[in-house]
């Protein structure tokens, strides 16, 4: 029910816009979120917006990453900048029942099969 796209290879400094669109159900009112995982290492939390467009990100990508959702194409979108190579991961976006925010994968009830990120440098 979630597809992602706009994957690939970059090199270091470069940018790619990430987009993850809903089929079937709405999400509108559910709170999304872009997770990513390395080879060898955990799911982790990315960036976040609630249906108001109210924004959350890790620390890791403040300043360089702004996520986006446009509720009328049922789309978010993650727009990364700057980019280094410790952002190479599948990036995975994923939707709550709920409104709110949430950071733990565990929280997220529906998930994309993910898209791959590769920054060399």
């Amino acid at each position: 029910q979630l597809v992602e796209s706009g994957g690939g290879l970059v090199q270091t400094g470069g940018s790619l816009r990430l987009s993850c669109a809903a089929s079937g159900r709405t999400f509108t009112n559910n709170f999304v979120g872009w997770f990513r995982q390395a080879p060898g290492k955990e799911r982790e939390f990315v960036a976040g917006i609630s249906w108001g467009g109210i924004a959350v990100y890790a620390d890791s990508v403040k300043g360089r990453f702004t996520i986006s959702r446009d509720n009328a194409k049922k789309s978010v979108y993650l727009q990364m900048n700057s980019l280094k190579p410790e952002d190479t991961a599948v990036y995975y976006c994923a939707a709550r029942l709920y409104t709110v925010y949430a950071a733990s994968p565990r929280n997220y009830d529906y998930w994309g099969q993910g898209t791959q990120v590769t920054v060399s440098s």
